[in-house]
């Protein structure tokens, strides 16, 4: 297994196992970076730290080859809601909260959607989203706030390179700021990754610059470029498509850079209790730079990676 090649999913962190049981899932699909929520993404319940498991996992992470681990912070923190004070403070100490668990497990960054405005409009949000993030940032904390790229659905904030800018252009210690970019969203934000994502690259690093880009979340997309809808599809599936994201998994300037697939868990049609999950499938197409054209149904008839 070549372990210069840094690629991985999002998998589970619950029940007994935790931490440890989230490095086995993810060294089961043959990945050596993987992705986690401390708890479950829509709301706020979260275990002690101590439940966590956090150094038989990093134990198992080192005998495995696992590289890095992701937090992902949940999906209902919103710094930039101006409209109910109430949520922007549960946001602050939620999300400070958040860098001490993502902390605890050895995570370098912790993936953030910067918010959405609520009709307040976006300059607003910016300012609010970069006045939270300077209250949550500690200069002493390991980890890395990683601002996701929005599709730019509803409200959203961060649907374009110059919003996710604005942002970190405020930041009061911009160092403990980075960018996780996300191809499906993008794809669904007007960016064209499938044709030139050379040229989208160039843009970011103009925008932004790529010394910010931490993460990239390797997504099909269900809806054409520029829809707005943010709807992940398996890998090769969709319509950014296995060769354009191959290339983006592969590209030089992201060698070193983790790729975590956030695709569907396909569910069975007669039962929906069963599901499929294809990542382990995703991740050696991609390692094999080879599409399966067969992916589901080898999931369904359980067929080795």
């Amino acid at each position: 297994m070549d372990n210069s090649f840094l690629i991985g999913s999002h998998v589970s962190m619950k029940g007994t196992e935790m931490f440890l049981g989230a490095a086995q899932e993810a060294q089961s699909f043959n990945e050596n970076v993987f992705m986690v929520y401390t708890g479950a993404p829509q709301n706020t319940v979260r275990k002690p730290v101590e439940k966590f498991r956090a150094t038989e996992g990093e134990e198992y992470m080192t005998a495995h080859g696992l590289q890095q681990v992701v937090v992902h912070a949940p999906y209902i923190i919103n710094l930039g809601n101006t409209t109910k004070p109430e949520n922007f403070r549960f946001g602050i100490e939620f999300l400070k909260s958040e860098i001490q668990r993502a902390e605890a497990i050895g995570a370098k960054q912790i993936v953030l959607h910067p918010g959405a405005h609520v009709g307040a409009g976006a300059k607003k949000a910016i300012q609010q989203i970069a006045d939270g993030l300077n209250e949550v940032i500690d200069p002493n904390q390991k980890v890395q706030i990683a601002l996701e790229t929005m599709a730019g659905k509803g409200t959203e904030v961060g649907r374009s390179f110059e919003e996710i800018a604005a942002i970190i252009e405020k930041i009061n210690n911009p160092e403990k700021i980075s960018v996780t970019f996300d191809t499906c969203h993008t794809n669904d934000a007007g960016y064209d990754v499938k044709n030139n994502f050379d040229e989208v690259l160039k843009e970011f690093d103009d925008v932004i610059g790529l010394d910010k880009l931490a993460v990239v979340h390797l997504n099909d997309s269900k809806n054409e470029m520029g829809s707005h809808k943010d709807r992940h599809e398996i890998i090769g599936l969709g319509t950014i498509g296995f060769e354009a994201l191959n290339q983006i998994a592969h590209h030089p300037s992201l060698t070193n850079i983790p790729k975590i697939l956030e695709t569907p868990i396909l569910k069975d049609t007669d039962n929906k209790k069963i599901t499929y999950n294809p990542h382990g499938y995703e991740v050696a197409m991609l390692r094999n730079q080879r599409m399966n054209d067969n992916i589901i149904e080898d999931m369904k008839n359980q067929v080795a990676f």
